[in-house]
């Protein structure tokens, strides 16, 4: 062995590396993953007509069994989901925990302002009303300076509730018959409300809580309430045309599940197309519109009846055939058939709902307007037109626009928990 080799001796003792820190575009990945599984997780749950177990979860997402139950898990600590009674398996193991939308946790406020009334609503995630207030009135031409301070303070009074202060608020949406853009109300013709930022005037009611005002169309929150029953739930008719009946008459386009509204937000003007130009005045300055042959009031008056009357007192002085009312409903059915007609000529969605004042109507209308529609619209002997009824709401307004709220939470459940 030559003087410059060394023995070679026992090798030293090392400590184990230490992991590596993740990297920050690795926690963004795998926060962005949770963030997104928790949607589609919450998703699935409630766009489910019945209550789903976590196994059921985990095999319509593709997700693993464990991942779905942690996911779950926290849904369910939030009050998001909840748990309901254990189902009895069919087979070996352990029964099934159905999840469904939890009650009382998270709650939103819809108001709605309308020619005739305006109403307070405040929901919950499963659908439930927890508390309601509503003023019937005449608001036609009104003076927002003086009607909103009265919705502001049905506000206050529901929001003093135990139930309602209890619960997690999202917010609070006001819907309006008439052209709203960022959170401003541009033209309401039938109340002749203009350029209107109602928020200063319900500061009052939402500081104490500091909520959010969100406005938008009476008729696009009313759609969102057409063929459901809570916020975020399966659609029964995935597409059609909603109409909102009252004084005026608004529209609102449901496509595959989703509110299509249009660049601006104001896809939906129904009433004001032009059914007869050589017709009579309408509020939005023009001549011949829809709403003044469909109109609530105006349907009323030609059928002979008192403008209060009820649309029951209408349906029954048609059923005994009084010429009036018989001739009324003609009248109102041929002015649909023509602005519907051109719309589902453009818009490929044949499928009617009928809400506000029309929805009781359905059944005297449904007769001649679907004969006129069949004559109108093209495609009619392929994909015919069906009228159907909207659920029975007063005010599917205030109801939509607490849902629109509520739909973000399960929209991105990770930002409320």
């Amino acid at each position: 062995m030559s003087r410059t080799q060394k023995t070679a001796g026992p090798t030293p003792p090392t400590r184990p590396a230490a992991a590596a820190p993740a990297s920050p575009a690795a926690s963004a990945r795998q926060s962005s993953l949770r963030t997104s599984n928790l949607a589609l997780l919450a998703n699935q749950v409630f766009a489910s007509g019945d209550p789903i177990s976590r196994a059921d979860v985990a095999a319509a997402t593709g997700m693993t069994r464990s991942t779905a139950s942690r996911l779950a898990d926290e849904l369910v600590a939030a009050g998001i989901l909840t748990e309901l009674e254990p189902t009895h398996p069919t087979g070996p193991g352990r029964p099934a925990v159905p999840l469904a939308p939890a009650s009382g946790t998270f709650v939103a406020v819809g108001q709605e302002v309308n020619v005739s009334r305006m109403a307070v609503r405040v929901i919950d995630l499963s659908g439930e009303v927890l508390a309601e207030r509503v003023v019937v009135d005449d608001f036609e031409s009104s003076d927002p300076a003086e009607v909103l301070p009265r919705l502001a303070a049905l506000t206050t009074d529901v929001l003093a509730l135990d139930a309602v202060r209890r619960a997690r608020k999202v917010g609070v949406a006001l819907a309006l018959p008439g052209l709203v853009y960022h959170n401003r109300l541009l033209r309401a013709p039938n109340l002749a409300w203009r350029d209107l930022a109602p928020a200063p005037l319900l500061a009052d009611a939402l500081a104490p809580d500091s909520l959010d005002l969100h406005l938008g169309n009476e008729a696009s929150f009313g759609a969102l309430t057409a063929g459901r029953t809570r916020p975020a739930g399966p659609y029964s008719t995935p597409s059609c045309i909603y109409l909102s009946g009252e004084i005026g008459i608004g529209a609102a386009l449901v496509r595959e599940g989703r509110l299509v509204e249009g660049d601006h937000g104001f896809a939906g003007e129904i009433g004001h197309i032009q059914v007869d130009p050589d017709g009579p005045e309408c509020t939005c300055g023009n001549r011949g519109c829809l709403e003044r042959y469909a109109g609530r009031r105006l349907i009323l008056a030609a059928a002979g009846l008192p403008t209060t009357a009820r649309p029951d007192e209408l349906v029954a002085a048609w059923r005994t055939g009084a010429p009036a009312a018989r001739k009324a409903v003609s009248r109102t059915a041929r002015a649909l058939g023509v602005g519907l007609g051109a719309a589902i000529n453009l818009l490929d969605v044949s499928t009617v709902v009928l809400g506000g004042h029309l929805a009781p109507l359905t059944d005297i209308l449904r007769p001649e307007l679907e004969a006129e529609l069949e004559h109108r619209v093209l495609a009619s002997p392929w994909a015919r037109p069906t009228i159907v009824t909207a659920p029975d709401d007063h005010m599917p307004g205030a109801t939509g626009a607490a849902w629109s709220l509520l739909e973000t939470v399960v929209a991105d459940p990770a930002a409320w928990i």
